[in-house]
């Protein structure tokens, strides 16, 4: 092997089965590498000037909304635009006038249940499409769980009911969910029933008990793990938690993981989607996406700073009077501006908040409270493709809890070999780590432990280990061309690791300790996928949802006559009101929900 890396979130497992056409993986393949169609004309400047703190999807989202309302607005970024959603190249690895390598933090994953990010995506200009960069989101027709120890690899459709909503009583729910598990999970009839229940019982509870009782309940008693076989501890417990939000089981709060939860169940049914459960991008991110974002808010006259650092966020009069930063050439320099938006993310932000900024407002003392753990990825190129799946694959197994896909096939504009690197790898196949802290079956040491070769090696022989046990080779070392492990990740092998992109986590009693957009300092707001949005999760959505809020709330404080952001929320069912109402009712009579058999 030889390389170095990237890779990042999520595929949303335990959640598919029923066909896409063929269309579906091209229809939303367009022209790629030309300059984007010619954007409206910028509005006129209100003389107001707002100093956003970090590149990456919330603050690119925030400096969209500030410049379409004539706000200057400078993005200072220490890195690259795009944040933890770029993609990147690998050093060293272009050949013969091809591009290099294309690499990243993790594969992209952009599931129906979003809004807020798919209408910034439709307001970005991309030559030759209709919807601009929107139009670059295709959906991989089926998906796999990848299973070790010689067990049957469980592959299937990925329904999409398209315009066509399902029912979607409590009864048509449970004949659903049981009729998927059933056939993907072959799980023993009682513990089917008993999850599906389980799922019933959060769908139909009111906004009190999921807050005061399913946000303090672990999901893995939530779902009664313990007294439940293997399988069913690995799909239904580790498989949407681990693998996913990268939280233990153990700890991750219900609230968090059954709103997730609910929200893919409406999208599966055809009900308050954007479009299908699994959508990617037809070309790397970069490609595909932040380049032509870049283009389009420098249109708008945005600003950009790179390799920017923010040290710290200075208060006084009342007031945020400044931001010192470093730049570049290592010398400090102070900030200044009407407005200021932390878009950095939490474990960075906090960081430079300082002590007399603290003390304005306690909200921001409470984010020290919330957690990130590691969930970062690693590129394998193949000189051969592998016949593994058509989209996401998770190896619900792996020590490590992996999660993959395979990218080529996904890029029809683009011919891998002809376009990228040497001419030599063909294929990029994309994993996620989400688990650093277990033990793995090659060196018996946790990811953290591992030097960078030896996690990829790691990797590998895990991906071989839910590949390649039913009797047939799908990965072979032969057909490895190199590795790229993400660059954020320092110190490996080292009694003390570092991780630049750790992803917030969802811990049970967290909820409380999200910020909000606003702040008590007038002129100081936070965006990022920490700040308390309705979608209760680490994503794109959220960091998008919440530069929203903060545009709403600058724009609230400067008396600003235009026009509001739309922040959509996560779709309700108006079928389910009923019964959450009822919910209530015995909830604050002490009872518990009516399908709750414990």
């Amino acid at each position: 092997m030889a390389g170095s890396g990237s890779s990042r979130r999520t595929f949303i497992a335990g959640t598919g089965a029923a066909a896409l056409s063929a269309q579906a993986l091209t229809a939303a393949a367009a022209a790629t590498g030309s300059a984007p169609a010619a954007p409206p004309a910028p509005p006129p400047p209100n003389g107001r000037r707002v100093a956003v703190l970090g590149g990456g999807v919330a603050g690119l989202t925030a400096a969209h909304e500030l410049a379409e309302r004539g706000y200057a607005v400078t993005v200072h970024e220490r890195r690259a635009l795009g944040g933890k959603a770029r993609s990147m190249d690998v050093p060293g690895s272009a050949r013969g006038g091809r591009r290099a390598l294309p690499a990243e933090h993790g594969f992209r994953f952009i599931p129906g249940i979003y809004h807020n990010l798919p209408d910034t995506m439709r307001r970005i200009p991309f030559a030759g499409n209709t919807n601009g960069v929107w139009d670059n989101l295709v959906a991989p027709p089926e998906m796999m769980f990848a299973r070790a120890g010689g067990r049957e690899d469980l592959r299937g459709p990925i329904p999409w009911p398209g315009h066509s909503p399902a029912a979607l009583t409590p009864d048509e729910v449970r004949r659903a969910l049981s009729g998927l598990l059933q056939t993907l999970f072959r799980l023993p009839p009682h513990e089917t029933a008993y999850f599906v229940n389980r799922v019933l019982v959060f769908l139909t509870s009111c906004d009190e008990r999921r807050t005061e009782v399913w946000e303090h309940t672990p999901w893995w008693e939530f779902t009664r793990a313990a007294q439940m076989s293997n399988e069913y501890q690995r799909i239904l417990a580790v498989g949407v938690t681990r693998n996913i939000v990268a939280t233990k089981a153990e700890e991750a709060s219900t609230r968090t993981v059954g709103t997730l939860g609910e929200a893919f169940v409406f999208n599966l049914l055809g009900r308050g989607a954007d479009g299908p459960p699994d959508r990617i991008l037809n070309l790397p991110t970069n490609e595909a996406w932040i380049d032509p974002w870049e283009a389009h808010l420098r249109s708008l006259g945005v600003e950009f700073r790179i390799g920017w650092t923010v040290r710290e966020v200075q208060y006084g009069g009342g007031r945020v009077s400044g931001v010192a930063v470093e730049g570049p050439d290592g010398a400090r320099h102070t900030v200044t501006a009407d407005h200021y938006i932390s878009a950095l993310p939490v474990e960075h932000a906090r960081r430079t908040w300082s002590a007399g900024l603290r003390a304005a407002d306690p909200m921001l003392g409470r984010c020290d409270r919330l957690r990130t753990d590691w969930m970062t990825g690693i590129q394998f190129y193949l000189t051969e493709r592998a016949p593994l799946v058509h989209g996401h694959l998770n190896c619900i197994d792996s020590p490590w809890s992996l999660t993959a896909i395979q990218q080529a096939e996904h890029w029809p504009a683009r011919d891998f070999p002809a376009d990228y690197g040497d001419g030599a790898a063909v294929d990029c196949l994309s994993v996620d780590i989400s688990e650093w802290d277990r033990p793995g079956i090659l060196y018996g040491k946790t990811a953290k432990q591992c030097t960078r070769d030896e996690v990829a090696r790691e990797v590998w022989a895990q991906l071989k280990a839910s590949l390649n046990d039913t009797g047939r080779t799908l990965l072979s070392d032969s057909k490895l061309h190199s590795w790229f492990l993400d660059p954020g990740v320092d110190g490996l092998g080292t009694p003390h690791p570092t991780n630049q992109d750790e992803l917030l986590i969802h811990p049970v009693g967290t909820l409380g300790n999200r910020p909000s957009a606003g702040t008590r300092v007038p002129n100081f707001f936070l965006s990022g996928d920490y700040v308390a949005v309705d979608i209760d999760l680490a994503t794109m959505e959220g960091a998008n949802a919440s530069a929203r809020a903060a545009v709403n709330s600058l724009l609230d404080r400067d008396g600003s006559a235009a026009p509001r952001c739309t922040v959509r929320p996560l779709y309700r069912a108006p079928e389910m009101e009923s019964a959450k109402r009822h919910d209530l009712w015995r909830y604050r009579l002490g009872l518990c929900n009516v399908f709750d058999v414990g």
